[in-house]
């Protein structure tokens, strides 16, 4: 069905483009203001960019902010794949409903009440509040989001496949290796770059189990605005967009030649 292009849509998304994009594109112009006021334009310079390459703290911040985020990503994607397939293939089992409900509990889950939750576990427990408590932190409340994409990629694939390869004599491994994750890749891509995203953006977790020695990113971003927009806040942000940019990117280009390459193997496998 062709629907007409009229004003109004053109209109609604352009309002709605500009409500979400025109404040980043504002902070990356203002990025490379030379004033130290961030709303007064006084010519272009990139000192910001300097003065933030020669300050410890945010790069210390920066540092543990990326260590947690791939760690935890990375646990995470494990975990969340596993909790997937078993949700998915396990088909009904004792404690299967409690099961689903803690996997996805963290989902709705205000992280006010996750964060004090886990840091009444690390006192509990006698656990030191540091990078440690974060990367544990953080991969409790990311790998349910993993569990979501992978499941709804394993809900649709065709289990005809594993069989074949368990009919010629693959063992439930082998073919889970060779057959189911080389299919799913996509969806465990993009559950390891949401968990990475949501791991590097948080905040209110981060604050109730870090410690004195571990300071995130987002932590000592937030403790700057606080006593005043830094310019070099704008600078942080217009590296950070650059990176999520191009992160976005790379994997939209990845899951289209899996996509390409796996539609090219089933054409060849049909002509065999």
């Amino acid at each position: 069905m062709n629907r007409k292009f009229s004003w109004f849509n053109a209109t609604s998304l352009t309002l709605g483009f500009a409500f979400l994009y025109l404040p980043m594109l504002i902070l990356i112009i203002f990025s490379f203001n030379e004033s130290k006021l961030v709303t007064v334009w006084a010519g272009f310079s990139t000192k910001w960019y300097g003065e933030l390459v020669r300050d410890q703290a945010f790069l210390n911040a920066a540092w543990t902010t990326l260590k947690v985020a791939v760690i935890s990503s990375s646990v995470s994607t494990v975990l969340g794949t596993m909790a997937a397939y078993v949700i998915v293939r396990a088909g009904r089992f004792t404690g299967r409903t409690l099961f689903s409900g803690m996997i996805y509990a963290p989902l709705v889950m205000p992280e006010v009440i996750t964060g004090l939750a886990m840091l009444l576990l690390f006192i509990t427990i006698g656990l030191d509040r540091g990078v440690t408590t974060i990367i544990l932190a953080h991969i409790t409340f990311t790998m349910c989001f993993v569990s979501v994409v992978v499941s709804s990629r394993l809900a649709t694939f065709d289990k005809s496949l594993e069989e074949a390869a368990l009919d010629l004599g693959c063992t439930p491994w082998d073919a889970f290796r060779s057959v189911t994750l080389p299919i799913i890749a996509p969806a465990v891509i993009s559950g390891w770059l949401l968990a990475f995203t949501l791991s590097l953006d948080d905040l209110v977790i981060s604050q109730f189990v870090a410690g004195p020695s571990a300071t995130t990113l987002p932590m000592k971003i937030f403790s700057s605005v606080r006593l005043g927009v830094n310019p070099q806040i704008n600078a942080l942000s217009t590296i950070m967009i650059a990176i999520v940019t191009i992160g976005v990117i790379s994997a939209s280009l990845i899951t289209k030649r899996s996509i390409a390459r796996q539609r090219a193997e089933e054409q060849a496998a049909v002509r065999n």
